[in-house]
């Protein structure tokens, strides 16, 4: 009972958009129809400015790292912390009480990474550092790392229920970007 608790929670807390709250109460504007739609930092900074970015990157990255610590608290396992960032992840981007129209993402994964294992989290940025040169693009870089990241868990002893689980948010992230890997990978000719 306290796992689905944990899971539906960590989904609910997925659904506050940072970036709506901040556009809503401080800017009087509807950001999922200002810009490119999207509720997440990049529209906010492109759309709100740098503040309104910061802020609703930090907010939306604390949603991760909360889902995070609260299983960590209830003492669940790293399988089932890694199943509470899938599910705040899926909320951020599904939102159920905004129907359906959430961001990518990118940021809520961020902060519960970092909360997961700080360590591996380090490998993850260092992997995107290493990718960016080549690749010239930071969509692509990111989400190469993303693509890794079960790779990583597996280098970092953990079992194959956190394989599968992170399998399932590095698929989330890789599917929410698919327009974005579409136009990357396969531009049209002009």
């Amino acid at each position: 009972m306290t796992l689905i608790l944990l899971v539906v929670g960590s989904y609910i807390l997925g659904n506050v958009l940072t970036g709506s709250i901040i556009s809503n109460f401080f800017f009087k504007k509807d950001i999922r129809i200002e810009g490119s739609g999207n509720p997440g930092a990049r529209n906010a900074g492109r759309v709100l400015g740098k503040k309104a970015f910061v802020a609703t990157f930090i907010g939306d990255a604390l949603k991760g790292a909360l889902a995070i610590f609260v299983a960590k608290w209830l003492g669940f396992g790293v399988a089932v912390e890694l199943c509470a960032l899938f599910a705040v992840t899926l909320g951020h981007v599904y939102p159920l009480f905004l129907k359906f129209r959430g961001g990518m993402g990118v940021s809520t994964f961020i902060g519960g990474m970092l909360a997961f294992n700080p360590l591996l989290f380090a490998v993850f940025v260092g992997l995107f550092f290493v990718f960016y040169p080549f690749l010239k693009s930071f969509t692509l870089a990111g989400l190469t790392a993303v693509l890794l990241m079960p790779i990583l868990v597996l280098a970092f002893s953990y079992g194959i229920p956190v394989f599968i689980a992170a399998c399932l948010l590095s698929l989330l992230l890789l599917f929410t970007h698919r327009a974005d890997l579409k136009q990357k990978l396969m531009p049209e000719k002009g």
